[in-house]
């Protein structure tokens, strides 16, 4: 790896979200994940909008880590369910349910609203925020707009992917070539703004 290439913590576990951001900046950052870093927890999610959440993963890992981190929080909002599930979207089944468990409550909440003819429009929203030594550096936000379809297509991407089909397609985020997905996505658009601020302190940290 170059040494002189600036490296990008993404303050998560989760390698689809990290691969799917590596993919999106290109070549330009070594970009790792709390995987390679045991001593850095993850703190408790206790905001109560994807922002809060987003600067609390970002700012407690780069107490920890030497150089830029980048942190998102990101939720799948249905109108016909308030915008719920939101910010509890990972969660939304319980603190340990998995993606499966949380697509099953989504379909099961949105099941009686189907019948009685209410739509299923719903869009990803995502932010992220870049923090380094304890300071947050910036926030970034971004949204795709689509629909909540009645069962799973496509075995791509994660989360809530296999259900949404984003405005202006006819397949799921689940069924869509990733490059295809990673280039209109809520992640990407958000990524967008993050990567344009992160390009300015390429190589160098803006509080070194």
């Amino acid at each position: 790896m170059d040494e002189a290439m600036p490296r990008l913590l993404v303050a998560t576990k989760n390698a689809h979200k990290t691969a799917e951001i590596a993919a999106i900046l290109g070549k330009d950052w070594e970009v790792m994940d709390l995987t390679g870093f045991p001593e850095i927890p993850a703190p408790e999610e206790t905001g109560t909008t994807l922002v809060e959440n987003a600067v609390i993963k970002a700012v407690a890992a780069s107490l920890l880590f030497d150089g830029a981190v980048l942190a998102d929080d990101s939720g799948l909002e249905v109108d016909a369910l308030g915008g719920a599930p939101g910010v509890y979207s990972a969660r939304y089944a319980g603190a340990e349910a998995s993606d499966a468990e949380n697509r099953a409550k989504l379909l099961r909440e949105l099941a009686p609203r189907r019948r009685s003819g209410e739509a299923c429009s719903a869009r990803f929203r995502c932010v992220m925020a870049i923090a380094e030594k304890g300071a947050t550096l910036g926030t970034f936000d971004g949204a795709v707009e689509g629909a909540v379809i009645e069962s799973e297509r496509g075995g791509g991407g994660f989360g809530y992917d296999a259900l949404f089909v984003p405005e202006g397609f006819r397949e799921t985020f689940g069924e869509l070539p990733a490059e295809v997905k990673n280039g209109l996505s809520h992640r990407a658009r958000a990524l967008a703004g993050a990567a344009e601020f992160l390009g300015k302190i390429e190589g160098g940290s803006p509080l070194s």
